[in-house]
């Protein structure tokens, strides 16, 4: 169940489209069987997929989704890679395609090489020890696909221990638990410009 209303979403849409908030995910230390799950998360490489029941709902989400996100990404080519990945991988960890984009856009502004003042890398901006907390030293957190698997799975892994209130693991994962303004950012460019209607996946 989403609880998001502190501060009110209303609030979110004041934000506009531009500056980006970059945070950093805090590290905290894993117990091993958590630490083993998350290492089995982002070492999958299945080829990524549109994850719909219809080829003709991926075609629809695509081309709704490669609109909005045009003046970001003038490149159409790059564009649908990314959308791809980020269905793929979003439905992948149990997380709304939308929710995603709207990480991405508050965190990196849709910059592939965004590098915050933390250090924090890429599109889903994450901080590089989570290479070596998952001991995956080698993994090139400017990559695409690298950046977003380990986003969505930090992401769901902040949604299960906050029991599901994207508030919170909104929070946790900008490094600003217990502050309004990131979760309102990204929750009213969510439920906002990436709000989708069509058929679901």
């Amino acid at each position: 169940m989403m609880r998001a209303t502190r501060g009110g979403i209303a609030v979110a849409a004041l934000f506009a489209w531009g500056g980006a908030i970059a945070g950093a995910q805090k590290y905290e230390p894993l117990a091993d069987s958590v630490r083993a799950s998350l290492t089995t998360a982002v070492s999958d490489r299945a080829p990524p997929a549109f994850q719909f029941r219809r080829a003709e709902d991926g075609h629809r989400w695509t081309f709704e989704m490669s609109k909005r996100l045009a003046r970001r990404i003038p490149d159409r080519a790059r564009r649908v890679a990314l959308l791809k990945t980020v269905q793929y991988e979003a439905t992948r960890a149990g997380l709304d395609p939308q929710l995603v984009l709207g990480v991405i856009e508050v965190e990196s502004g849709f910059r592939k090489y965004a590098t915050s003042s933390a250090g924090a890398r890429g599109y889903m901006q994450i901080m590089p020890f989570w290479t070596k907390l998952l001991e995956r030293t080698r993994d090139n957190l400017f990559h695409l696909r690298t950046n977003l698997r380990y986003g969505c799975v930090i992401l769901r892994h902040y949604l299960d221990i906050e029991k599901g209130d994207y508030f919170r693991a909104l929070g946790r994962y900008n490094g600003s638990l217990g502050q309004a303004p990131y979760p309102n950012k990204v929750i009213g460019a969510w439920r906002g410009r990436w709000k989708y209607d069509g058929p679901r996946n």
